[in-house]
């Protein structure tokens, strides 16, 4: 049976003319943007919002460790049962946006709390609603709770027509606008154009903006039409020529946008394209990871299968190389400065030889290849200390076999493993890094292992300071999922300005831009 919640009563009154202006007015005499995060993950909008200048109003979020790490990082100090309720795990279906603010102790008029939303609401079974039913969907703020067809995204817009922010990011893959021929972003442009909103969209790798990975995303941004918006997206900040693959992936993506006279897409803009001259080189593997600690075969965490906890520190070993590892000690409000807690590691000791074997961008066939032939001179070091030849079939055959070997078919499983360059930055980060962690094994061929949490948030741009709850999967599964916090927070600068009409003036952008530099 669904979870009833106590309606808090609407306090309105207001036009929506009239809140719009108020928020306005509001935002243009000094007072901070407030934002909302549905779906929020453990935090990478949100945190990047919040650099941004952003004031972090509450999130939505379903998994329990996560919003734990939410409340933990952007509630820490607020009343305990306050804390309690931003750590409270919340499904978006069964929560109603009047009663999650009461919950978040705010009291005043619904429609006046919050400024900007944002969120990556996932799209299963968005193809099926199609136009003209989403647009009946949205139009009616309980249909979701009658149409069997209604999904995650038809919630977020149910939120945006109860809180009418004056701007509002969504995030996703880029499949969201080829999803089996079917283009969700533009749908849900459609949608918000009814709602009041000028909405645009685009595809944006987080590498261009300081991210030390090369992540692709759909990111739409939409401005109250009062605002009179003029930019949407942030222009790169960084540069590299990526590998072929993403701009493979790019054009499947971008197969559905209409770019003829007669039917051109309203709401889709080009990519902003980075310029060489006019850019930093992308941060790189090495630039974002080598002044953690070491983890070799001298390690306990190498060496032993225990739990994987995060109460012990690990110490730097030494003071930042370059400005991104100095960025990510000395974040603002999420400063570290002895070490890590959250340094470990999978215990995978058959591979650990593989690992230190393979080179820099090899995947799992070349990975295969060399496990057999590791195995064969397995069997002739048992050949030449016990004089014979173990049998093919036998049973020490097949343990020997097993111990040496991985058991995917490398034609079938191509990309489950890859070892990272040194000099590029990370390919993307997976959510499923919380199960294995093969897609992202250390460059470093004496360390020989996957990625520890802490690295893996590293690529990710979350600085150490940023605490993630729970235990070791759960916490890869919390990094894997969210957004790359430097990209969140390129979009929040250029959010901020439309918002509040106020420039960033030349100290402020003096410092933006060295700390953009990440390097």
């Amino acid at each position: 049976m669904p979870l009833i919640h106590a309606r808090v009563p609407f306090q309105g009154g207001q036009s929506e003319n009239a809140v719009i202006e108020a928020k306005l007015d509001r935002l243009r005499h000094g007072g901070k943007p407030r934002v909302l995060d549905l779906f929020a993950g453990c935090g990478g909008l949100s945190l990047g919002f919040h650099a941004a200048g952003f004031k972090i109003m509450g999130a939505v979020e379903i998994d329990a460790a996560a919003a734990k790490s939410h409340a933990r990082n952007f509630h820490r100090e607020t009343l305990p049962e306050l804390f309690q309720a931003h750590a409270k795990s919340r499904d978006i279906t069964l929560i109603e946006p009047e009663q999650l603010l009461f919950d978040f102790g705010l009291t005043d008029p619904l429609v006046s709390q919050i400024d900007v939303i944002v969120g990556g609401p996932p799209c299963q079974a968005f193809a099926r609603v199609g136009r003209a039913k989403l647009r009946e969907v949205a139009a009616h703020p309980e249909a979701f709770l009658r149409d069997p067809r209604s999904n995650l995204y038809i919630r977020y817009l149910d939120y945006v027509r109860a809180l009418k922010p004056v701007a509002l990011l969504m995030e996703n893959v880029p499949d969201i606008v080829n999803y089996g021929g079917h283009n969700i972003a533009e749908e849900i442009c459609e949608v918000l154009d009814d709602l009041g909103y000028e909405p645009r969209y685009t595809l944006l790798n987080a590498v261009f903006y300081g991210v030390p990975q090369m992540r692709e995303r759909m990111l739409l941004v939409a401005y109250r039409r009062e605002l009179g918006a003029r930019c949407w997206h942030p222009d790169p900040t960084h540069w590299i020529d990526l590998p072929q693959g993403y701009h493979g992936s790019r054009q499947v993506a971008l197969q559905t946008i209409r770019r003829d006279l007669i039917q051109s897409d309203p709401y889709f803009v080009d990519p902003p394209q980075p310029c060489q001259d006019r850019c930093h080189a992308a941060i790189t593997a090495e630039d974002a990871l080598s002044d953690l600690p070491c983890i070799d075969d001298d390690s306990e965490l190498k060496k032993s299968k225990g739990p994987r906890r995060f109460h012990w520190l690990t110490r730097y070993p030494t003071t930042p190389h370059n400005d991104y590892q100095r960025l990510m000690r000395e974040w603002d409000g999420f400063e570290s400065q002895e070490g890590v807690y959250d340094h470990v590691i999978r215990f995978l000791p058959r591979d650990y030889k593989i690992f230190a074997r393979m080179r820099p961008g090899d995947q799992y066939p070349e990975a295969h290849r060399l496990a057999l032939r590791m195995f064969e001179e397995r069997l002739d070091e048992i050949e030449r200390s016990e004089g014979h030849r173990l049998r093919l079939g036998s049973t020490r055959y097949e343990q020997e076999r097993v111990a040496h070997v991985p058991g995917y078919d490398p034609d079938k499983f191509p990309n489950k493993w890859r070892k990272m360059e040194a000099d590029r930055p990370a390919r993307t980060l997976m959510a499923h890094l919380g199960k294995d962690g093969y897609s992202h094994i250390h460059y470093d061929h004496a360390q020989a292992r996957t990625i520890s949490v802490r690295e893996a948030a590293r690529l990710q741009s979350f600085p150490d300071g940023f605490v993630f709850e729970g235990p070791m999967n759960p916490a890869f599964r919390q990094v894997g999922n969210a957004v790359p916090v430097l990209l969140a927070k390129a979009l929040g600068e250029t959010m901020i300005v439309q918002i509040t009409g106020i420039r960033i003036d030349a100290n402020e952008e003096e410092n933006h831009d060295q700390a953009a530099v990440g390097v």
